[in-house]
């Protein structure tokens, strides 16, 4: 007997202390959700570059652009540099022209298969497997649309400049006209386009590896620069003012 009640004390004992250390779980529990949504909100208050919100793989497309781009894939993107490398090299430092170029490796080719599918007759060998290639009509509607939009939106936006209806539009224009003319008395056509080539290489994946800080600093300098602009934005329409009333 005397045993007995021991194992039900001990029990009831277990029990009282189960439910005292149920709450202080739960409350532990609840902490840490709190504490979990208090870290995903204020991770997705934190700045990103051009106000984007997914990462820079999806921004970029997520297909094999993107991993190019990103150099996921080292071989293929290193392949690509140093085809664009040569053909820069060869178009601007040894004065290759671009139709002379397309020329010669459509003679090289269509003689090497030419002569692959005679010599096959004489060596009993199968001939070389030509696919049919027929561009769908779809794809070309579909670049046809990209185009047409992008040319509309373009149009759009000199006209909003044009009217003087958009202030910043318009500084952002001129000054981004005033650099290209700075590119453009610097370099050549083919240089700038190269450069611009070898940005989108290192470029994204510069800021993938150091977004966080790329990030900060954009911040504080978007900040520094709307304040610039805004002291300008008053001074010039404040000289527009006067020259008005002096009218």
């Amino acid at each position: 007997m005397a045993d007995h009640k021991e194992s039900k004390m001990e029990e009831l004992a277990h029990k009282i202390h189960r439910k005292i250390s149920s709450p202080s779980s739960s409350s532990d529990s609840d902490d840490d959700k709190r504490s979990h949504a208090r870290a995903v909100a204020l991770k997705a208050k934190v700045y990103r570059l051009f106000g984007r919100e997914k990462p820079l793989h999806q921004v970029l497309g997520a297909g094999k652009p993107a991993d190019i781009l990103l150099w996921r894939n080292k071989k293929l993107s290193g392949g690509v540099l140093g085809g664009v490398t040569s053909l820069w090299f060869l178009f601007e430092m040894l004065d290759y022209h671009l139709i002379t170029l397309v020329c010669h490796l459509m003679i090289l080719a269509l003689s090497v298969l030419f002569l692959w599918s005679n010599a096959s007759n004489f060596i009993n060998n199968s001939p070389p497997t030509i696919p049919e290639v027929v561009i769908p009509e779809k794809c070309l509607l579909k670049a046809e649309s990209c185009f047409t939009f992008e040319i509309n939106r373009t149009l759009d936006i000199v006209r909003t400049i044009a009217t003087g209806k958009d202030l910043k539009t318009f500084l952002g224009a001129i000054a981004g006209l005033w650099f290209l003319s700075i590119l453009g008395s610097c370099f050549n056509f083919l240089t700038m386009v190269y450069i611009v080539f070898i940005l989108l290489y290192t470029v994204p994946v510069f800021y993938e590896k150091y977004e966080d800080k790329v990030d900060a600093f954009s911040e504080k300098m978007i900040i520094e620069l709307k304040k610039q602009f805004a002291v300008l934005e008053k001074k010039v329409l404040s000289s527009m003012n006067k020259e008005k009333k002096k009218d």
